[in-house]
């Protein structure tokens, strides 16, 4: 029995691991969907309305975002992109990995520096995952440069 328990254990706690790197691109969406639905509800739209402006919210912010980080030609302009997208991934990383290693230890330096790592590994993920809608290039270029987004061979170049 206590073997099932263990190992029912470390399966729970890979399913919050994976769930947390599947929905870390997803963190600002949903702050911002909440938001606006909680601002809604106070508002007097009641709880269906409520419920509506949040989903509509969201998912403009997350569609917004990408479409913006899709268009965008400077890497600057994708990095801040990217970064609003990673920063609250971020902080909900840090969270959710604080809860996770405070159930196998007890609170103190290592328990944050496993919060700290989560934290980072989630900010990348988010950052990684919107680099994901780039169009890939097609390797032609109207002034003969070379795309860093797209390696030909050398003998292929023009």
């Amino acid at each position: 029995m206590l073997v099932i328990g263990i190992v029912l254990s470390v399966f729970g706690l890979g399913v919050f691991c994976w769930l947390l790197f599947t929905l870390a691109i997803y963190a600002l969406p949903f702050l911002a969907g909440l938001t606006a639905g909680l601002a809604a509800f106070h508002g007097g739209a009641g709880v269906i309305g409520a419920i509506i402006v949040g989903f509509v919210t969201g998912g403009a912010t997350l569609a917004l975002g990408q479409i913006a980080f899709a268009t965008a030609r400077t890497p600057r302009i994708r990095a801040i992109i990217g970064l609003l997208y990673a920063v609250p991934a971020t902080v909900a990383g840090y969270q959710v990995s604080f809860a996770l290693s405070g159930i196998g230890m007890s609170t103190g330096g290592w328990q944050r520096a496993f919060a700290v790592v989560g934290a980072v590994l989630a900010g990348f993920t988010a950052f990684s995952r919107m680099t994901l809608f780039v169009p890939a290039s097609d390797g032609q270029s109207s002034e003969g440069a070379h795309s860093p987004i797209s390696w030909r061979p050398h003998d292929q170049r023009r």
